[in-house]
């Protein structure tokens, strides 16, 4: 993704919040909001079909960030989603703070996107070449930071769709339940008590989010999920063989095209 196409803006591109009334943020009680961090994939988009279902969309927001990806294709399914759900949507740039991360999501990076599986991808320290340094640390104090001010008055929850698939081996530590854990004490302590984490899925299977969006009929076929940016997904790297399995495992067809298509998808 090149740098003069990033959206930085940091102000509603969907619909705007309504004006914030209630418990003062010094006797927080049950969250009244909620903010979901987007993606534009699968397990943010179901987070969102939750909250909405929950909190009713007038009083949701999405949130998606620019670190430096190599491509928008997220950034563009993430309003997309934003826009079908008629939440508002905000876009924070955090990019500067990863700028000197060479890992493979990074537009400036030196290495290509690793292909098969993540437990196959693991490099000799453990980890895949697609893990952005403290990414969900990062976006989750700026999304608590923004509840915080979009919702002074009342009791927020942020959303995280992090499941236990891209936990499993410790291949990202940030989607892991000691993780949300220690950032929900954090989140809530930070905020007097008003901002809140939600992490529905941590303890869930990829194909368990798919099973629950299917039952709400959230619409995949806005989500985009792949590490490239091409016009259709590659069906190769990590994350789109787990999105394809997933689907497999319901029983259905995923709504998005391949490229490359394993058993379970769709090639163009």
């Amino acid at each position: 993704m090149s740098r003069q196409s990033k959206t930085t803006e940091n102000v509603p591109v969907a619909a705007s919040p309504p004006a914030s009334g209630g418990m003062r943020a010094s006797s927080p009680t049950c969250p009244t909001r909620a903010l979901v961090l987007s993606s534009g994939g699968i397990d943010s988009t179901t987070c969102l079909a939750l909250a909405v279902e929950r909190f009713s969309t007038a009083n949701v927001s999405t949130v998606s960030f620019f670190y430096g990806q190599r491509h928008r294709k997220e950034l563009d399914a993430a309003q997309a989603v934003a826009e079908r759900y008629g939440v508002a949507h905000y876009v924070l740039d955090i990019a500067s703070v990863l700028r000197y991360s060479d890992n493979a999501l990074m537009a400036g990076s030196t290495q290509d996107v690793a292909r098969g599986t993540y437990a196959d991808q693991k490099d000799a320290a453990g980890r895949p070449n697609t893990y952005v340094p403290f990414r969900n640390g990062l976006m989750l104090s700026a999304a608590a930071a923004l509840a915080a001010s979009l919702y002074p008055d009342e009791a927020c929850a942020v959303y995280l769709g992090a499941h236990a698939d891209d936990a499993a081996g410790d291949a990202y530590p940030d989607c892991s339940p000691a993780f949300t854990d220690a950032m929900s004490d954090a989140m809530r302590i930070g905020t007097y008590g008003n901002v809140t984490l939600e992490a529905p899925f941590v303890n869930d299977t990829k194909a368990g989010v798919v099973a629950c969006g299917l039952e709400r009929g959230v619409p995949y076929e806005l989500t985009w999920s792949c590490y490239e940016g091409g016009d259709v997904a590659c069906g190769t790297c990590g994350t789109c063989l787990d999105r394809i399995a997933a689907f497999h495992a319901n029983g259905a067809e995923d709504p998005i095209r391949y490229s490359s298509a394993p058993d379970g998808a769709s090639a163009l």
